[in-house]
């Protein structure tokens, strides 16, 4: 590629890009698979703050700086490995639920053919906890220069390193924008200064990369999008910000970053004014216009309405510990649990979770649990060795005897009963019917409500010890009769090589 002139006091390119060709794009699937495999080498084991595989994965400390944050991002890696790579950025600022709901939803609802989807949907994972658009300044202006000191260079790095592959073809950069952008002055709110309803383009074209037609293809989304608004005031329209004229301060965004690369790429903004239902529903209306050019084909498990996102974004997320012996509900979740819940030391650094932005947070002797921005709830851990001799006990659910594996929860119309083990012992949370509590029937007048996982009163937990040494958890849903035992999920619900990641 021709290096770009650049700006004496900033060293940032300055001139519009004109590669001298596009990076190769490699011809056989097994060239593709080898790609993601390298791909997926890249990704070191989240720290025990993210939901995180158990698995030990190559680090990438000889590639790359150590990471300073113990919240790394996420990659997720879906599709087959044939036909276009298209890589899908959320939460590069943590203020901005939008984007980065919609990456995660991307993530875990969708299923993809003819092309291979890579989907970073927490970029700025301490940020996005935190609800701060940036703890150590604007993550989406350091791709131009950056101190080995800042404490965001490894994870930025890191970023470049995927950015740059051969591989990739496409780059979505999700957003939450101010306002409305407008091409001309309508009001305070929606005019040129707005980010808010806009695709982002630095230049017109991209001349030899693939999808290099920048213009042409913003404009060929935002038609779509807007023929499927929710209201008419809601329009998209194109913003070129023409940075290689003089946009000191574009000229440092990711963006920028990969169309000095080779690689087409757009910022895709929604509005603030908007709730995250909404803002995600646009993100997903963007991306899937995007896949549409790029050949990508695709499903996904919920329709796509402002409705349907928040049923999406919100139905049966879980939170698992120890392997999944204990998994937590975090749908309609107390947001301070009674009592405490027995982990082993550490036990804190195994969650895992069906969404890529759940993290856990400790201070003041408790465990916070996270949900994108929001804090879904907290518990006082209580240290205790584990014991992992068995990892199932045989439950009567309404006289039915069924065997019932640790991070399961069972669905009574009326009553259970957990048999017996020789060395073991039972406690219902919540309930008082001895200090041993197998082969006892219990019902749903046992327990004491405050002692629920949920406001609604309907869920308990189920703990099992040998001698003072804690086995596991099951949790009992009453009111929801049917299938008797469940098994939550904590990896994604569409099987593939993203399942390994763990999350």
């Amino acid at each position: 590629m021709r290096k770009a002139a650049e700006s004496p006091s900033t060293g940032v390119p300055m001139s519009t890009i004109v590669p001298r060709s596009c990076p190769p794009r490699l011809a056989s699937a097994a060239a593709r698979i080898l790609f993601l495999a390298v791909i997926l080498t890249l990704m070191t084991p989240l720290s025990f703050s993210s939901a995180a595989s158990a698995a030990k994965r190559r680090s990438d400390a000889d590639i790359l700086p150590p990471l300073t944050s113990p919240l790394d991002f996420t990659l997720t890696a879906h599709g087959s490995g044939e036909g276009p790579t298209v890589l899908i950025v959320g939460g590069i600022q943590g203020d901005e639920p939008g984007g980065f709901s919609a990456a995660a939803l991307l993530a875990t609802h969708y299923r993809y053919d003819g092309g291979t989807v890579l989907v970073i949907p927490n970029l700025n994972f301490p940020s996005i906890i935190k609800r701060s658009r940036g703890l150590h300044g604007d993550m989406n202006r350091k791709f131009a220069a950056l101190r080995e000191s800042d404490p965001e260079y490894a994870t930025v790095r890191r970023l470049q390193s995927i950015i740059t592959r051969p591989e990739i073809d496409l780059v979505l950069n999700l957003h939450d924008g101010s306002g409305f952008y407008r091409p001309a002055w309508e009001s305070p709110t929606h005019n040129p200064g707005r980010w808010g309803q806009s695709v982002i383009i630095d230049q017109e074209e991209l001349p030899g990369a693939a999808f290099g037609r920048l213009g042409e293809n913003a404009r060929a989304v935002t038609e779509e999008v807007n023929a499927r608004l929710l209201a008419a005031a809601h329009a998209l329209h194109v913003r070129n910000t023409r940075t290689g004229d003089g946009d000191t301060e574009m000229a440092k965004s990711l963006t920028w970053f990969a169309l000095n690369h080779g690689k087409a790429a757009y910022g895709l903004e929604v509005s603030k004014d908007f709730g995250v239902k909404e803002r995600a529903y646009y993100q997903l209306c963007m991306v899937e216009a995007f896949l549409r050019i790029a050949g990508v084909k695709f499903e996904r498990d919920f329709p796509l309405t402002a409705e349907g996102v928040l049923g999406a974004l919100g139905r049966d997320v879980y939170a698992g510990f120890m392997d999944n012996r204990l998994v937590l509900p975090l749908s309609g979740v107390r947001r301070n649990l009674a009592g405490s819940i027995p982990l082993p030391e550490g036990g804190e650094k195994t969650l895992s979770a069906n969404m890529p932005i759940v993290a856990v947070s400790g201070e003041r002797g408790r465990l916070t649990i996270h949900y994108g921005n929001n804090m879904v709830t907290s518990f006082r851990p209580e240290w205790r060795e584990s014991d992992r001799s068995i990892d199932a006990v045989t439950v009567l659910v309404d006289g039915e005897e069924q065997r019932v594996r640790f991070g399961d929860e069972i669905r009574p119309r009326e009553t259970f009963l957990v048999k017996s083990m020789p060395g073991f012992r039972v406690n219902a949370i919540g309930a008082t019917l001895g200090p041993d509590e197998s082969d006892i029937t219990i019902r749903r007048r046992d327990f004491r409500e405050s002692y629920s996982l949920d406001t609604a009163g309907d869920i308990y937990r189920v703990e099992i010890y040998r001698g003072n040494r804690y086995a596991g958890t099951f949790t009992v849903r009453f009111g929801i009769p049917g299938v008797k035992v469940t098994t939550p999920l904590t990896l994604p619900a569409i099987k593939g090589r993203e399942s390994s990641l763990g999350w």
